[in-house]
């Protein structure tokens, strides 16, 4: 056996290399080696709110009193140990407690730096804030912790010094969902907290926050952003992605976001998905939202107010077919109607750069036709079939309904308008045929003051005469059994309905002396000491002696019954008149009200020292429209 290795000995044949391997199995010499490389994973797509989600004061947008205002505390050191962040969902109340967060605990480039209201965003707090990873700034949704216990929790925490931070900052999202119970647990605490905790609360509903809790924090309302702010930054947006979106598809994005940019950014999402890197237009915004094009709400204003509900119904027609829904479409009327009412009354808003060039320049002109009473009506109607809309089974159906209602009243006059008209029209008539009740002198049966209202689909303006002096206050005597009634309505409300229905009055005789006597005819159902207790208050009201006795004799009819009878008179008496004859005609179904005269008592009585020919009522003139009484009282 020899001493040199194998691999030194010639004799020894070599192994093949196409043959087996070390254990056997077959090893071919592969022709090249393949390394596998890790493949990078896709960075996932953050959506717009929170890829844009403001980091500096600078960039929060429509708040400028509020960052003013904290600027302010953090140049001179006056920051408040709590703050109540209020305002609609989405326009940045978590995203401002976030930004107060790190700058309050901003070390600054060179670790060395204080609180600042331009936090340098790269320090490790700063980082670990935008993270959402800082051990010492504590997020809570009260609206999944609401109870006492959970309050506990954060006040337990509230005694530790900070782990990395300068302070401590609890941000507490929603916190009008706390319980009472979580409040109070909460209100010694934030009264004296620890000088290194913060407290930022943040709420949609600050009318449930108890004012206890107001009292102790610093608020900030944060307003809606208004749409021509909403619309330059999402311009700005829209720029920084490359995204061709169209300045009124911007616009209509804004008006639909409502004040919230968190919402109007996720709709700009939404419409920049729905066209698939094409660019982005108003039609494509509008089938998005189900909205109707603003030409077309024009048009169907238009429509409207023209009268003409075939037009009318072949414009939702066509805006049902494209998806639009009908109930929002009666919403963007009712919102054009304000617009419009707003140009009537304002016509120097149609130069203002806030509003659109359709309402400036159309806008304006449809204004300019339509007469303020119109468009309140329209306004009224509107509000009450949106109503409508929204608790009908068929929306369609119901929004069309409200539609042909606005069309038939279209060409309606105003109340105002209606009373001018037939005012006119009985005063020719009147003028070709002498009326001795009407502007022509004193006739019998003339009643002044008389006021009829007129009640049915639309209510008439009133119809009144000159109202006279009214009768002085009775005094200390009591000259009248009503003068009797009233006083017991005062005293003794009981005795006064008994005497207001149960009795007839047979005889009042007063005394000049004082006292006097009142005979009565008590129905049935008065009671048996009816007598006696008027007896006693006119003796403790007047200090005089009254003789209340009973009578079997017929009497007057009851006050109640005296008071319908006259109101049943004046009613008689106004139907009679041609402008109300007028009214009625122009107007099928409808019907008078009651009538009231101004000069009537409490009863619906009135006093008549000189009889008149009709039922003792003093001569005069009929009642007549205010505008007749004051070109004739000039």
């Amino acid at each position: 056996m020899s001493d040199q290795p194998d691999d030194l000995r010639p004799d020894l044949p070599l192994p093949d290399p196409e043959g087996p391997g070390l254990f056997g199995a077959p090893g071919p010499a592969p022709e090249s080696v393949l390394v596998s490389v890790p493949v990078p994973k896709a960075t996932p797509y953050r959506v717009l709110a929170r890829k844009y989600r403001p980091t500096h004061f600078g960039d929060l947008i429509g708040q400028d009193v509020m960052v003013r205002t904290l600027r302010n505390a953090f140049a001179l050191d006056r920051i408040a140990h709590a703050w109540m962040l209020t305002g609609v969902r989405g326009v940045g109340k978590t995203t401002t407690a976030r930004i107060i967060a790190r700058a309050l605990n901003c070390v600054g480039v060179d670790g060395t730096g204080g609180a600042t209201a331009d936090p340098c965003g790269v320090c490790p707090n700063c980082v670990a804030i935008l993270a959402d990873r800082h051990p010492d700034v504590v997020e809570m949704d009260a609206a999944s912790r609401t109870g006492v216990d959970d309050m506990r929790e954060v006040i337990d925490a509230a005694r530790y010094r900070p782990l990395q931070a300068r302070t401590k900052v609890f941000i507490i999202d929603e916190v009008h969902m706390l319980s009472r119970n979580a409040f109070n647990a909460l209100l010694k605490t934030l009264e004296e907290p620890p000088p290194h905790v913060k407290f930022i609360f943040a709420t949609t509903e600050i009318r449930k926050v108890p004012v206890t809790v107001l009292s102790r924090c610093q608020r900030f309302d944060l307003r809606r952003v208004s749409v021509a702010e909403m619309t330059a930054k999402f311009a700005s947006i829209v720029a920084a992605e490359a995204v061709d979106v169209a300045p009124a598809a911007l616009d209509l994005i804004a008006r639909a976001a409502d004040g919230s940019v968190r919402d109007g950014l996720s709709l700009l999402d939404q419409a920049i998905a729905q066209r698939a890197g094409a660019p982005v237009d108003a039609a494509a915004v509008q089938d998005m939202l189900g909205l109707a094009d603003r030409g077309t709400v024009f048009d169907l204003m238009e429509a409207v107010m023209a009268g003409d509900p075939a037009a009318a119904l072949a414009i939702t027609a066509q805006a049902h077919e494209r998806g639009a829904d009908l109930g929002l479409m009666l919403g963007d009327l009712l919102e054009l109607t304000h617009t419009l009412t707003r140009l009537r009354a304002i016509p120097s808003l149609a130069e203002s750069a806030t509003l659109p060039e359709m309402e400036r320049v159309r806008g304006a002109t449809l204004a300019a036709r339509l007469e303020m009473p119109v468009l309140g009506r329209a306004w009224q109607m509107l509000l009450k079939g949106t109503a409508e809309v929204e608790l009908a089974q068929d929306r369609r159906a119901a929004a069309e309904m409200v539609l042909i209602r606005l069309c038939y009243v279209a060409d309606l006059p105003t109340p105002g308008d209606l009373v001018r008209r037939l005012t006119d029209t009985v005063g020719n008539a009147t003028s070709a045929a002498p009326n001795p009740g009407l502007n022509h002198g004193p006739s019998p049966g003339s009643n002044p003051g008389i006021r009829a209202v007129v009640n049915g689909p639309f209510q008439a303006a009133p119809v009144a005469a000159p109202v006279a002096a009214p009768l002085p206050a009775p005094g200390p005597r009591l000259d009248t059994f009503r003068d009797v009634a009233m006083l017991a309505a005062t005293a003794e409300p009981l005795l006064h309905g008994n005497l207001l229905h149960a009795v007839h009055l047979v005889r009042f005789v007063p005394n000049p002396d004082g006292g006097g006597l009142i005979e009565l005819r008590p129905e049935p159902s008065a009671p048996r000491e009816l007598a006696a207790h008027l007896a006693a208050l006119l003796l403790r009201a007047t200090g005089a002696r009254w003789t209340v006795a009973l009578s079997r004799a017929e009497g007057e009819p009851t006050l109640a019954e005296q008071g319908r009878a006259a109101g049943d008179a004046r009613k008689d008496k106004a139907t009679l008149h041609p402008l109300v004859q007028a009214i009625l005609d122009a107007f099928p179904g409808a019907v008078i009200g009651p009538v009231s005269d101004r000069r009537a008592d409490a009863y619906g009585i009135v006093d008549f020292v000189d009889a008149g020919p009709n039922l003792g009522e003093p001569e005069g003139r009929e009642f007549a429209p205010p505008e007749l009484d004051e070109q004739e009282d000039a």
